[in-house]
């Protein structure tokens, strides 16, 4: 019996594109902001980010829910192989976000993100060649200064982190959700970018993405305590404020949070650029674990230099 998936590849039919072109429009009048422009609303939807565009050497998007051909809570383009969704499904929806994107799966990068601090400089050797799927373990950074290398990592509320050095062509990704915010896992990233491929700090341009906002991330004391280890006063002003007095609860700003380390690792300001779309307030564009009560797929991130780097 054929899967789904297999279904669809084989009669060429977008049968897998349930929702319209019209409705996805809508959906992304409500959650585009200056940051971000959307691309194949008619087949499968990409999210740019216009602080890359005129770098001329990346290739970066975001997945939103459509395009794919998973069914139930996964609908329609889940990318995460750990929710409960077929492998099949999943691989033929990498396939055909990564047609749309202009990337062959081959060169993809795929790590088994565990919410730490672990940045890994990957080159073709991780790819994922024949098969897609995961080839590094308890990784959540990746960096390459390789052409034919795409840093894919997942997402549904954490916040991706992508990078850009115009001037030694180097690239990042990395997933930072509060555990990894609270440990300076951007700020880690630029570190290892300079210490492994000498990037100049007020060189490297930064994307904050889709990611949970301030109103929608409502987190507990321990949360709160974690952050006060690492921040000053004045910047736990700008990034958390208490919702609920009686029962210790606070809204937690992650861009910001985010924005600010970067600031402090050395990027100068007008390279620090935060999308401002909200996964869990487009829920019905973007998988959200908060807004589904963890009932939902998984978002990706991509990243690819489309120029030689000068160091192969």
């Amino acid at each position: 019996m054929q899967t789904l998936a297999q279904e669809k590849t084989l009669t060429g039919q977008n049968k897998g594109f349930r929702t319209g072109k019209d409705e996805i429009l809508k959906l992304w009048e409500k959650a585009r902001t200056e940051e971000c422009y959307l691309e194949h609303a008619d087949s499968v939807p990409i999210i740019r980010f216009h602080a890359f565009d005129h770098l001329g050497f990346v290739n970066a998007a975001f997945s939103t829910r459509y395009g794919g051909v998973s069914t139930g809570c996964f609908a329609e383009l889940n990318l995460g192989f750990d929710r409960g969704d077929s492998k099949e499904n999943v691989r033929e929806n990498y396939r055909l976000f990564c047609e749309s994107m202009g990337v062959n799966t081959e060169i993809l990068v795929l790590s088994d993100q565990v919410h730490e601090t672990e940045i890994a400089a990957v080159t073709e050797e991780d790819t994922c060649k024949g098969k897609v799927k995961k080839t590094l373990k308890g990784i959540d950074g990746l960096i390459t200064d390789r052409k034919n290398v795409c840093l894919a990592t997942s997402y549904a509320d954490c916040v991706p982190l992508f990078f850009a050095d115009p001037v030694k062509k180097v690239i990042a990704s990395s997933h930072a959700g509060w555990r990894g915010t609270a440990a300076k896992m951007g700020q880690k990233t630029v570190n290892q970018m300079q210490k492994q491929f000498g990037c100049t700090k007020q060189d490297i341009i930064a994307v904050i993405g889709p990611s949970i906002c301030q109103n929608c991330y409502e987190v507990s004391q321990d949360v709160a305590d974690a952050f006060a280890k690492q921040y000053t006063k004045e910047q736990m002003a700008e990034i958390m404020f208490c919702s609920n007095t009686a029962e210790k609860k606070y809204q937690l700003d992650l861009w910001q949070a985010n924005a600010l380390q970067l600031k402090d690792a050395g990027l100068l300001a007008e390279h620090i650029h935060i999308s401002g779309i909200c996964t869990c307030c487009n829920s019905r564009l973007l998988f959200s674990h908060r807004a589904s009560h963890g009932k939902r797929g998984n978002l990706n991130g991509f990243i690819q230099m489309t120029a030689a780097s000068p160091v192969q």
